[in-house]
């Protein structure tokens, strides 16, 4: 059997020929990493919302704390 040094034209393997795979795929730049990226992005925003909302309540209570001091 005749070995083809050709990736795209594979001999003896299955008859079937490859998948063209497109430069952001070969890339490993495919959908699923757009979707890997979208999570990491939400999971980004909502830490940053809530280390915000820490600081916010804890600025708040040490303003709290200083009115009264001041008073």
């Amino acid at each position: 059997m005749t070995v083809s040094k050709n990736i795209n034209n594979p001999v003896g393997m299955g008859g079937g020929k490859r998948k063209k795979l497109s430069r952001a795929e070969r890339q490993n730049n495919g959908p699923h990493r757009n979707l890997d990226r979208q999570v990491a992005a939400d999971q980004k925003a909502e830490l940053v919302r809530k280390m915000r909302e820490k600081a916010g309540a804890a600025e708040g209570a040490g303003q709290a704390g200083n009115d009264t001091a001041q008073s």
